[in-house]
């Protein structure tokens, strides 16, 4: 370098721009230097060694030694130099700059141009949308209708066989086929006795009764053979006059053909339809007479068929061939029919729901039925030999009523598509389900089936036993799908069962430690196990050595969970198990986490792999015999000085507080705010998992909802709906909404408010409010009987396939004075002011099996002005103070328990106070700003704050 280049980078000078040296410098700092000196109008370009061109809006003065990067200036010709290029070589539009010696030219439109925005971040920023003063309208977002729909492949147009011969329609004229049908809301549950139509009446009357006068008599010589033929009409003007409804599946007519009756409600009797014995006896009356005609029209059909199919003319038999079904149950009666089996005229499709075999022909038996089962399985084996796949699928799925061997076929010939569609549509194993929809490629749809039916782990473990990378692949989207729905430690257990995806987990289980409470101890094994520092072990062994109850700090559930997982390093892992082991001798067990069998085998781990002399010394752990008295709390003498809307103890010990238009509040257990969100809510739905909450606002009918995660302590805004009640606890994804047109699940991880499942309909409407826990929901629901009245009943569904578990008839139901509790029982509060003794509030209940505690009706002293309050199985009652003043809060746990706690609210008006369930903690709230948290048994009390605006 010369005298007068050195001199150049120590003098000041007039910069258009400065050279970054982000090969040198990194990224983040070049970032921060070019953050540091930006201008409005500035550029900022790559250059093709990887430097960064900085070019400013205007000209600043600087010396060249203290610049964020080597300064650019303007030349004589109007080019852009660096200091130290020669300035010769560049013209106006382009930058010069030394490289290794030697000066490059560049024009400067021609480089890629960087974007700072890229460089913020967003995610800890509230978005606020300004309002109109004054009231507004809120105008509910359209929703997206995304339900499921069950697949309905017609493998019959797949193989392209066209509909049946005119010989076979004739043949079987008298069982003309109908148009599939659904069961009807209450088939099989409700049927009113039906009258005989006018046809049966008048041939009662004018032939059957003049015949059997005349036989009685002795003046009817024929009646042998007459009265069986008039029985026979009878016999089919009463089918006709019942409209009969065959079977989805083509087959035999009869009241109950294609509806399966569903399984009886426990604990209730159940109307089975029955059909009359008259038409059974009138049926064998006239087989007497007509046997032999039908029996040929039945041999006919049959001969030819079986011709056909025996000299592989393909396309006349699978035309006329009727479809097979199962065996019958031994409760399936199997009711005589003088017609040949229903068959579907239409397309014949696999349906989502099979029927009952349907009637047979007495002259057609279990010979028949075997005789055409195996002629069908050879014509399914000839055809997938002749390469003839379709029609192969379509015997074995349509025919020969064997959809899993189906699949199998359709599997074995790598057509995954059509055999997952196929195993869907007939109910197969949700396993295999899901393994043949990631195979064929639709991830999605894998996924949420899975996710519906339960069944990520079992097809996980399917799929592994084939194609392992297909099911690591899977496994990956499991914890993708938890970790979606804010369930950070869900995914990284996923994530651990495979060991070539644990170093994958940190970024979860970090996320999970930072949640606190249970669920960070229930992490911090995982990071232990996987080597994690010095930081680690500490907050270990603080959380072991700490207070507090072994539940609510999540000690008991961090000691069992390093009974089962050591640490990586020995030396740790000794020191952790000696604490561990203390802390559960201290605690008396694994307090609320193991039961007394579990609890002694993961003791003994932890004995075995603490210091020796340690565990020698120690005693064996004995666990307090619980208190049977009722436990008394009573919250702040005075109120706060904010509303309280809704609150809920988190596993972290903090208080998550809805405040309504003054926002939500993140509190410690002594009223200390730790966090605020200025975002209007009046109710909080938390996620089981404890890692998301979303917050709700009402105005009049509309809702406006934001997603709060907790991890991140970032909110965003989510939706605006028009719902009448919205569940206040989910998976972290769907979110269970009610109102006018029934109970709509919706996905709160798409943009726009989708809908990914329905209940109810045809008239069923829900009354109150809906219970809810992870495993399933309750409510009452009103429902409309074909005679024009309804019919009030206790619904029971498992989550989160929603199926339908028992419907009960309530013994007491008051609109209003009633709850239903999520395992699918109903409390009614019943007041009942007395003269001169102690007013009183009687409990009904109505559960799925008889109370263990059979006697006079459980109460509690007081009237209550309010109904039971619930959430999920734990329910509370609020009666006026001992003094008259304030309210009085009994809570419990459980159908047909006495209150276990009691909590006062002072100088609190009769406005109801709140319940919440949440992280095995109960959470009681009065709208004058007090909060009050327990153990769900009420003997611990967890946190008793006022919430203040300070």
């Amino acid at each position: 370098m010369s005298a007068t280049q050195g001199a150049a980078f120590r003098a000041a000078v007039t910069a258009t721009g400065f050279v970054l040296d982000v090969p040198v410098i990194g990224p983040a700092e070049a970032a921060e230097r070019a953050l540091a000196s930006w201008q409005e109008g500035a550029d900022l370009r790559q250059l093709p060694d990887g430097r960064w061109l900085f070019v400013l809006a205007a000209p600043v003065e600087i010396r060249a030694d203290r610049a964020p990067g080597l300064p650019v200036v303007r030349t004589d010709r109007g080019a852009q130099a660096a200091v130290g290029a020669d300035t010769r070589t560049a013209a106006a539009g382009e930058f010069a700059v030394a490289t290794g010696g030697v000066t490059a030219v560049h024009r400067i439109a021609a480089l890629p141009e960087l974007d700072p925005a890229g460089w913020l971040d967003l995610s800890g920023i509230t978005l606020h949308r300004p309002r109109p003063a004054g009231a507004t309208e809120h105008e509910a977002e359209p929703v997206v209708e995304a339900l499921p729909q069950r697949p309905e492949p017609d493998l019959r147009a797949a193989a392209g066989i066209a509909p049946r011969s005119e010989r076979a329609r004739r043949l079987t004229e008298g069982a003309p086929a109908g148009p599939r049908r659904r069961a009807a809301p209450f088939a099989g549950r409700f049927r009113p006795a039906s009258a005989p139509g006018p046809w049966a009446l008048a041939a009662a009357v004018l032939v059957v009764l003049p015949l059997l006068l005349l036989a009685a008599q002795g003046a009817l010589h024929g009646g042998a053979l007459l009265l069986p033929l008039a029985a026979g009409l009878l016999a089919v003007l009463r089918k006709r006059d019942r409209g009969a409804v065959p079977g989805p599946d083509g087959s035999g007519g009869g009241a109950e053909a294609g509806t399966a009756a569903p399984a009886p409600e426990h604990g209730r009797s159940r109307g089975r339809a029955r059909r009359p014995l008259f038409d059974a006896l009138l049926a064998r009356l006239a087989m007497r007479t007509a046997g032999p005609l039908i029996q040929g029209r039945h041999a006919r059909y049959l001969h030819e068929l079986t011709r056909a199919f025996e000299q592989r003319r393909w396309e006349d038999a699978l035309r006329d061939a009727i479809r097979l079904t199962g065996e019958r149950s031994a409760e399936q009666k199997s009711w005589l029919s003088l017609g040949l089996p229903r068959r579907y005229e239409g397309a014949l499709r696999p349906t989502p729901r099979t029927g009952g075999s349907g009637a047979a022909s007495p002259l057609s038996g279990r010979t028949v039925h075997e005789h055409l089962a195996a002629l069908y399985q050879r014509a399914a084996e000839d055809l997938e030999r002749a390469g003839r796949i379709d029609e192969a699928a379509f015997v074995l799925a349509d025919l020969r009523d064997a959809p899993a061997e189906a699949v199998a076929l359709l599997v074995r010939h790598r057509r995954t598509a059509q055999a997952a569609e196929l195993a869907e549509g007939r109910d197969l194993g949700a396993d295999l389900v899901v393994r043949l929809w990631w195979q064929a490629g639709e991830r999605e749809r894998a996924v949420r089936t899975a996710y519906r039916r339960a069944a990520f782990a079992p097809a996980v473990e399917r799929l592994a036993a084939d194609d392992p990378a297909s099911a690591r692949e899977l496994r990956v989207a499991w914890a993708a799908h938890r970790r979606e729905s804010g369930d950070r430690l869900g995914a990284a257990e996923v994530l651990w069962a495979d060991a070539s995806l644990r170093p994958s987990a940190v970024g979860d289980l970090r996320d999970a430690v930072a949640l606190g409470g249970p669920t960070r101890s229930r992490a911090l094994p995982y990071l232990l196990a996987l080597g994690a520092g010095e930081s680690t072990r500490a907050l270990a062994l603080a959380i072991l050595d700490g207070d507090g109850h072994p539940a609510a700090t999540g000690r008991s559930a961090l000691a069992a969970a390093l009974a089962e997982l050591p640490a990586a390093d020995p030396a740790q892992d000794r020191e952790l198990a000696t604490a561990a082991a203390r802390a559960v001798v201290r605690d008396g067990g694994f307090t609320g986490v193991l039961g007394d069998r579990d609890a002694g085998a993961r003791h003994q781990r932890l004995l075995k792999r603490a210091d020796p002399l340690v565990a020698a010394d120690l005693a064996r752990p004995s666990r307090a015999a619980p208190a049977a008295d009722l436990h008394a709390y009573t919250a702040a003498d005075r109120a706060g000085t904010l509303p309280v809307l809704d609150a809920a103890l988190l596993g972290s010990g903090a208080v998550l507080v809805a405040c309504g238009q003054a926002g939500v509040r993140l509190l410690t257990a002594d009223g200390r705010t730790k966090a605020r969100w200025d975002v209007p809510a009046d109710q909080l739905v938390l996620a089981d998992h404890g890692g998301v909450a979303m917050l709700v606002a009402g105005y009049g009918q509309v809702r406006e909802v934001s997603r709060l995660d907790l991890a991140t302590r970032s909110v965003r805004r989510w939706t605006t709906l028009r719902s009448r009640q919205i569940v206040p606890s989910f998976d972290g994804r769907h979110l269970i909404t009610a109102d006018d047109d029934g109970i709509t699940v919706l996905d709160t991880l798409a943009p726009r408010p989708t809908v990914v499942w329905r209940e109810l309909g045809g008239g069923e409407r829900l009354v109150g409010r809906l219970a809810r826990t992870p495993a399933g929901c309750t409510g009452v629901v009103v429902s409309p009987l074909p005679d024009g009245t309804q019919v009030v009943e206790l619904w029971r569904w498992d989550l989160p396939g929603w199926e339908l578990r028992s419907r009960l008839r309530p013994d007491a139901f008051s609109p209003g004075r009633s709850a239903a509790l999520a395992a699918g029982s109903l409390l009614v509060a019943d007041p009942q002011p007395a003269d001169g003794s102690p007013d009183r509030t009687v409990l009904h209940w109505t559960t799925e099996s008889p109370l263990a505690r059979p006697g006079a009706r459980p109460g509690i002293e007081g009237v209550a002005p309010h109904g039971p309050i619930v959430d999920g199985d734990h329910w509370a009652l609020a009666v006026p103070g001992p003094d008259g003043s304030g309210v009085l809060l009994h809570t419990g746990v459980g159908a047909g328990s006495a209150p276990t706690a009691t909590v006062l609210f002072p100088q609190a008006d009769t406005q109801a106070p709140g319940l919440r369930s949440h992280a095995d903690a109960v959470t009681h709230w009065h709208r004058s700003g007090r909060v009050l948290a327990t153990t769900p048994d009420g003997a611990t009390l967890l946190a008793n704050l006022r919430v203040t605006a300070g």
